[in-house]
């Protein structure tokens, strides 16, 4: 049901597993990071359903004390081909060349220096007003202090009039926190995990032509 929906006023995207597809060069920089300290390697799928949160809150929760170490290990590995094996998911510049004329920006929870790299490997920096990732900001996604910080260019506060789209209960959370329109995308590279009750979207759609579909309805 989108009829309710407020008209947007500006778009934040989240980029891993809404826009592009990492996740080869992910799993295979986690798997070195797990290895390195004798715990067992993630497949695909995986991977995909436990990585959500930013480094700075997962990490020591997975490798304890060393967690800097991992996180050093897992970017030395994730630095070698990530640009390269990066792929853009179907209907992305579609989308993005329909929300023209709306300022757009990103929060992610993949570290600023390399969603910069990635963004700008793609030509897309003229789309975005903002390019937010972890640790720019004082806390990382669910938490909304990115989103504010996405919005401060933009020149607009948080709240309905602001679609927040992404794929992971993480992002609907951060939709909610900041008190966005909260819109999840379910296509092949979103995160797996079933999105708690408390955490439903205003909006799911199967595909990002489905979501251009729907921005054209509201604008």
């Amino acid at each position: 049901m989108t009829a309710s929906l407020p008209k947007p006023e500006a778009i934040l995207f989240d980029w891993d597993g809404t826009l592009i597809d990492n996740w080869d060069a992910i799993v295979e920089a986690i798997n070195e990071a797990l290895a390195a300290f004798s715990k067992p390697t993630w497949t695909r799928d995986e991977a995909m359903d436990r990585i959500s949160a930013s480094q700075r809150d997962s990490f020591p929760k997975l490798f304890g004390e060393e967690w800097e170490k991992a996180r050093d290990i897992f970017y030395a590995g994730f630095e070698k081909h990530h640009l390269a094996v990066m792929r853009v998911l179907d209907g992305a510049e579609g989308l993005l060349n329909a929300g023209e004329g709306l300022p757009m920006g990103l929060v992610s929870n993949k570290h600023g220096n390399y969603l910069r790299k990635e963004v700008a490997h793609l030509g897309w920096n003229p789309r975005f007003r903002s390019v937010i990732g972890a640790t720019d900001a004082a806390a990382d996604k669910p938490d909304p202090a990115p989103v504010h910080m996405a919005l401060e260019p933009i020149g607009l506060a948080a709240g309905p009039h602001i679609w927040f789209v992404g794929d992971s209960g993480t992002d609907m959370a951060t939709a909610r926190a900041a008190g966005c329109t909260a819109v999840l995308v379910t296509h092949e590279a979103a995160n797996p995990s079933p999105i708690p009750a408390s955490l439903a979207p205003d909006l799911a759609v199967e595909t990002l032509k489905d979501l251009t579909a729907a921005l054209a309805d509201h604008r």
